[in-house]
């Protein structure tokens, strides 16, 4: 597992992370993001920069990740 990132913000009602990336992470990318209170698995659906859709992101970009778990700041991305 490659740490790509750090959540930095969630957005509850719509289900969206942003993340400050510091790795590269592209739409189909299988993710792990583990926190204190957080271990789950997903599929990069969808990812946006400023409200704008982007197939892929690199190192300090910070990009709104559709999540399909809850998650916390400080939570850490990981590409599997």
């Amino acid at each position: 597992m490659e740490e790509v990132g750090r959540v930095t913000h969630f957005f509850n009602k719509i289900s969206v992370a942003v993340v400050e990336l510091n790795g590269t992470l592209r739409v189909g990318d299988n993710i792990r993001i583990k926190g204190k209170n957080t271990d789950f698995e997903q599929t990069v659906e969808s990812m946006e920069i400023e409200h704008k859709p982007v197939e892929e992101a690199g190192p300090g970009d910070s990009i709104g990740l559709k999540v399909k778990e809850r998650v916390r700041e400080g939570d850490i991305v990981y590409k599997l």
